[in-house]
């Protein structure tokens, strides 16, 4: 009985080291891990970083009344190019009751003062005529007939001043009813005309509108706009975070959502001193002019995003970024070229600009170096490596 036991124990011991003698054994028949390699290409490299804005008019131009009133009627449309002189739309003043009382008051009060002074003269014109007669004979001193003749001029002085009050209220009088008089030419108009040649953006009153007079109080009612939409900008906004990395006379590459396949380029010229706070981060605005759109019409208003080129390499031999190692000492960069089937070795290599996919390699590589996937998956179908 304790044979057979003791039998029973010696064969459960020699099962046991048979299995564990050929899973070591199966497991010396697995293929060893295979390393796959990449090759360096030539690459053009771009370093940039990205702004949303929209596409604006360079110089937008709003076209204002001089005078109030309503506006009686209008000549344009959005869309419709102007010169410079143009008729825009015609102002029908409504004039106020109390100015226009006051203004026919001092009409009349003028007259009669132009009444008297022209009483006054006639006396004087007849003292003038017998005090000359009375000095062509002798019969009074020249200093006698110089302070005369005196009197008299003063006279007629009297008359042609006001003469000059009774035009100036006329015109006053005129100014309140119509809104314009003769001889003031563009002063008053109650013609409104483009100042400068360029598209209708923007008609923003209908006839009937009452509008307000641009003076140094108000800035007055815009009647249009007007600009030349073959000179658009871009207006956009960058984060803190990226504003340290732009400058001035940087090249944009603008692309409009409205405008499929078609990249505009650009050139910043402008980035704000000051930073302004939105949806808690810091946003300072730039400017970019856009370059030979006369070809394409561009409208106001479309949203658009401007990627800022950082750094450009044309045309330059560039690896994967994930083929580059670091040492762990020294943080230099090196890559492991295959010397060999399955066998490789360390070649320390000179980087230059990096898009985060491809890197510049300035030495260490040749184009035809083929270069070790250090971190490549593991369990990867053989298809799925080949393609």
């Amino acid at each position: 009985m304790k044979r057979t036991k003791t039998l029973i124990v010696l064969a459960i011991i020699i099962a046991v080291f048979g299995g564990s003698l050929y899973y070591l054994w199966q497991k010396n028949q697995e293929d060893p891990v295979s390393y796959t390699t990449d090759t360096a290409s030539e690459q053009t490299i771009i370093v940039k970083t990205v702004a949303t804005g929209s596409i604006v008019p360079k110089d937008e131009v709003l076209i204002k009344s001089n005078i109030s009133g309503v506006v009686e009627e209008i000549f344009v449309e959005a869309g419709e190019y102007v010169t410079a002189g143009d008729l825009i739309a015609k102002i029908r003043v409504i004039p106020n009751v109390s100015s226009l009382t006051n203004a026919k008051g001092s009409i009349a009060s003028n007259q009669n003062a132009l009444q008297t002074a022209n009483i006054n003269l006639q006396t004087q014109q007849v003292s003038y005529d017998r005090q000359k007669a009375l000095f062509d004979k002798g019969v009074i001193s020249a200093n006698d007939f110089e302070a005369i003749n005196n009197t008299y001029l003063q006279a007629k002085q009297s008359v042609a001043q006001a003469k000059i009050n009774v035009n100036s209220a006329r015109q006053n009088y005129d100014i309140v009813k119509t809104g314009t008089t003769s001889g003031l030419g563009n002063i008053a108009q109650t013609q409104v005309r483009a100042t400068v040649s360029g598209m209708v953006l923007d008609v923003p009153v209908k006839e009937g509108n009452q509008v307000i007079e641009a003076n140094n109080f108000n800035e007055g009612t815009s009647i249009a706009s007007l600009a030349d939409v073959k000179k658009m900008i871009f207006e956009g906004k960058v984060d803190e975070s990226e504003v340290g990395k732009i400058k001035e006379g940087l090249p944009l590459e603008i692309t409009v959502g409205a405008i499929e396949d078609t990249k505009f380029d650009a050139v910043l010229d402008y980035i704000a001193p000051k930073g302004v706070a939105e949806n808690g981060a810091i946003q300072f605005e730039i400017k970019g002019t856009l370059q030979k759109i006369d070809s394409i019409f561009i409208r106001a208003g479309l949203s658009a995003n401007a990627s800022i080129i950082l750094d450009k390499a044309d045309k330059v031999l560039a690896i994967k970024e994930a083929l580059v190692q670091y040492d762990e000492e020294t943080k230099k960069p090196f890559v492991e070229l295959e010397t060999g089937d399955q066998k490789f070795e360390r070649k320390d290599v000179e980087l230059g600009i990096s898009d985060g996919i491809f890197v510049e390699v300035k030495s260490g590589v040749s184009k035809d170096d083929k270069i070790k996937v250090w971190n490549q998956v593991q369990g990867v179908p053989e298809y799925a490596k080949k393609n």
